[in-house]
């Protein structure tokens, strides 16, 4: 018995809500809607967590671990490729631009004459602006892509 894919009503399609792989079966149209719905929400809260992090309980870490879930739900509503065209970059890319990121911001006390991974801060009109916070942004890409790349590889196979 040949198993067909499941359609899209046609409201879904006028939306340009992401076509399932060929591969994968979507699990049902309440999921689907649901990710819909929730992704903006769970990826605006990862980053609410990412920015308190320093002066309250969130962080880098487990900022990046709210936004690799948002993705992994969407990756189980709509497949795995469709997760990846989500990024636009892939999860070694993220794992890179976070490490970099976190040696940038270690890097600037011995550039300014201090001890390494010394915070460093800067007034930027009303904000304060340290490396602290651009530590935690490093983390924080390297967290989402390390998690996507164990999800999305598990989700292909």
């Amino acid at each position: 018995m040949k198993r067909r894919r499941l359609e899209h009503s046609s409201e879904v399609r006028l939306r340009n809500a992401p076509l399932p792989a060929l591969e994968w079966e979507r699990a049902s149209v309440i999921l689907g809607v649901a990710v819909r719905a929730l992704l903006p929400l769970l990826l605006l809260f990862s980053i609410f967590l990412l920015l308190r992090g320093h002066h309250a309980p969130g962080g880098g870490f487990i900022g990046g671990l709210v936004a690799a879930a948002a993705v992994a739900l969407y990756a189980l509503a709509y497949g795995a490729t469709a997760a990846q065209q989500l990024l636009r970059l892939s999860p070694r890319g993220l794992v890179a631009a976070g490490l970099t990121t976190a040696l940038a911001s270690a890097l600037v006390g011995p550039l300014t004459g201090a001890p390494f991974l010394t915070g460093r801060w800067m007034k930027v009109g009303r904000l304060e602006l340290g490396t602290p916070l651009l530590f935690d942004v490093g983390v924080f890409l390297v967290v989402i892509g390390v998690t996507l790349w164990i999800v999305l590889t598990l989700a292909e196979e």
